[in-house]
């Protein structure tokens, strides 16, 4: 039977360290392999509709269109107009999540000012 010599604990170090770099290179092409089998797709979009009533002023829709979509003064002004002559109108659209966090917000702030104003999400 040949005798192997014992390995120093250099030895022992390098091929701990060897070992681990091609486990960690493995786990890598196996990562990639599921991404590309699997593409992440993107969050379904869903509108956020305000919708016209005959109660709440215009100008509070505009700043409700200002403060959480975001819209400059006169894209919000035509928004409103759009949502006073049409009944309704897109406000944006949004991920699932942040849609639903909209109409939250939107509800709120007009529940706080006593106004009816309604926003509802749709299957874009």
């Amino acid at each position: 039977m040949p005798l192997v010599p014992p390995l120093h604990s250099g030895a022992l170090a390098f091929i701990r360290i060897r070992i681990c770099r091609m486990n960690e290179q493995q786990s890598h092409r196996e990562f990639d392999n599921l991404l590309e089998a699997s593409p992440i797709k993107p969050p379904p979009m869903v509108r956020v509709v305000l919708l016209n009533d005959d109660f709440t002023p215009m100008d509070f829709v505009i700043v409700v269109l200002q403060k959480f979509f975001g819209l400059a003064g006169d894209k919000a002004t035509t928004v409103m107009l759009k949502v006073h002559r049409e009944g309704r109108a897109v406000c944006g659209i949004y991920p699932r999540d942040v849609a639903a966090t909209k109409v939250r917000q939107v509800l709120l702030f007009a529940k706080t000012h006593q106004h009816p104003l309604a926003c509802v999400m749709e299957e874009n």
